[in-house]
């Protein structure tokens, strides 16, 4: 045994602001779980998606503290503070929308067939399920970088959580248009399925290479003007789909400005189509914001080591 080494486990992993919010995360979490395998149920795609996002968030979590109260990050050859603030931003959004989805489709005023109980217990699942996502909103405050400061971790700059954000509202439009969009029938909607797919890859690589610590792996530009470069690139590309995709889906040349009176519920292209389009928007306003946000960051020197924090 070291004696010079001091104590084995992280204090601050417990015994602070970070470590109590996590602790919260992984209360919440379990007893989401528990009480939706107990009781509350769930079923159909929707039911599928709350109960693997709940899941995915509660496994991410225990992977999360179990390696900062053991200090076990510090072997890993990544940059730990990226890492654990990207989690964070992914998993609040994961359970917002849970907690909007569980209870729209399976809470109800009345009791359902198989008593009261259930409705209370989806209830209790759906209050259990807002405070889990205040938990991890609470960690993103917590670690995301003030103005002013010196920003070592990009991730927690409001660019970086903007670049969470895109990537969550990209897999909305790519479900979107998995339901039957019917972006095949023309070759400029295929195109705009094109720049999606680009657009949330070449965020991906950036979330990457921060949480790898690999910022200088471009070698002809700092990563700022990297970054920078890209979400301009992006911007470009967004505004080109989010003016294309509407034209191309409600003009009367190519479809319907209406609803089709025929078209069944929860699997109708018109509504696939509206989806895309609003979420088009709402990622393209994200992009603009981020563009603006990353012209004020600028880093310290990448050899400080964001994982060496005790």
């Amino acid at each position: 045994m070291d004696s010079q080494g001091g104590p084995y486990l992280n204090k601050r992993a417990l015994c602070s602001p970070l470590g109590a919010a996590r602790l919260c995360q992984l209360a919440m979490g379990c007893a989401v779980i528990a009480m939706v395998t107990h009781s509350a149920g769930y079923s159909g795609s929707q039911g599928v998606f709350c109960m693997a996002a709940w899941c995915f968030c509660f496994a991410m979590t225990v992977v999360v503290f179990f390696l900062d109260a053991t200090r076990l990050y510090s072997c890993l050859p990544i940059s730990w503070d990226n890492l654990t603030v990207t989690c964070a931003a992914f998993a609040t959004l994961m359970y917002v929308t849970a907690s909007v989805v569980y209870p729209l489709f399976f809470v109800r005023s009345e009791c359902p067939y198989a008593g009261c109980d259930v409705r209370n217990f989806r209830i209790a699942v759906t209050v259990c399920s807002i405070l889990g996502a205040l938990a991890y909103g609470v960690e993103v405050a917590l670690c995301r970088a003030r103005p002013g400061q010196a920003v070592v971790g990009y991730m927690a700059t409001v660019s970086g959580l903007l670049k969470v954000v895109q990537g969550f509202v990209a897999c909305i439009i790519f479900g979107a248009l998995a339901n039957g969009s019917e972006y095949s029938s023309y070759a400029a909607t295929i195109f705009c399925v094109v720049v999606y797919a680009f657009c949330f890859a070449l965020t991906a690589l950036v979330v990457v290479m921060t949480v790898c610590g690999r910022t200088k792996a471009v070698r002809c530009l700092p990563f700022d003007r990297f970054v920078v470069v890209c979400t301009l690139l992006e911007v470009l590309l967004y505004l080109s789909a989010s003016v294309v995709w509407p034209v191309f889906c409600f003009d009367t040349k190519y479809g319907s400005p209406w609803r089709p009176s025929s078209c069944p519920q929860g699997r109708c292209p018109w509504d696939s189509k509206v989806v895309v389009a609003v979420f088009s928007f709402v990622n393209f306003v994200l992009y603009v914001a981020d563009l603006i946000y990353s012209q004020r960051i600028r880093f310290v020197s990448s050899h400080v080591r964001t994982n060496s924090r005790m």
